[in-house]
């Protein structure tokens, strides 16, 4: 069994039958509830079989021979309506996967930090230099450079921070209205690390982007579970509270919720 081809749009994958009226959502479902709508069931087996299809450059811990770095990962399915009336769904995967943002048949992120010549590297490029100027200093005679290690380390500190809040800046998300609000907005004191990476932000606003029509969203854990043991392997759990909740409120004003 293969997935779905994707029609018209390189992201969106539509149902093979056409579906009545009464399968539709009436409403948006929950995203912080626990019980996915059989649409988004119904996807997230097509997303989970190509999944099981793909040699992965990420280790998600379910071959035994790959032992090393292994993490398991967060997917999302949003079922959409187009613009033609055509019912589908949407896929993604949170945060990166194999140390990449893009993969064929996955939303791209909010916010592509990785891409190359953006701010976001060269700064990364210039805390590293950094780390490294410090590193060779303390291993020659720390002794003797503590005054330009100290400087070297505050001087990262702001860099890293700097950094920090020009990212934030750059992470805005749409509502169905074309509403836009930054992570800055969204979280005044400040916004926890990893914040607009989660599927359900990345699923909304590639939705939104395309005028395309929420209908119901649903999250999976796919691989070896945490040391917590609190996540399993293909079940479905409701959207994160700490980083997602302040955005999805934003990103699903004005939508009727069941």
């Amino acid at each position: 069994m293969t997935r779905l081809t994707p029609i018209k749009d390189h992201f969106f994958i539509a149902f093979p039958e056409t579906l009545r009226e009464d399968e539709l959502p009436k409403h948006f479902a929950d995203p912080f509830s626990n019980e996915p709508h059989p649409l988004c069931v119904l996807a997230s087996n097509e997303l989970q079989q190509h999944l099981m299809e793909q040699d992965w450059e990420h280790n998600f811990g379910l071959e035994s021979e790959r032992t090393e770095n292994v993490i398991g990962k967060m997917f999302g399915v949003l079922v959409v309506r187009t613009q033609d009336g055509e019912i589908g769904y949407l896929s993604a995967f949170s945060g990166k996967m194999g140390g990449r943002n893009h993969y064929p048949g996955f939303v791209p992120p909010v916010y592509d930090g990785l891409k190359e010549g953006s701010f976001l590297n060269l700064g990364m490029q210039e805390l590293t230099r950094i780390n490294r100027e410090i590193e060779q200093l303390m291993a020659s005679k720390p002794t003797g450079h503590m005054e330009e290690v100290d400087r070297l380390m505050k001087l990262r500190r702001s860099n890293s921070m700097a950094l920090q809040d020009k990212v934030f800046d750059h992470y805005h998300f749409l509502n169905k209205d074309g509403e836009e609000k930054s992570l800055r907005d969204l979280f005044p004191n400040n916004p926890p690390g990893g914040a607009g990476e989660c599927a359900g932000p990345k699923l909304l606003q590639y939705a939104f982007l395309h005028d395309m029509q929420p209908l119901a969203m649903a999250e999976f854990w796919w691989g070896q579970s945490p040391k917590s043991g609190f996540w399993k392997h293909r079940q479905f759990y409701p959207a994160c509270r700490q980083k997602c909740e302040p955005i999805l409120v934003h990103m699903l004003e004005g939508t009727k919720i069941a």
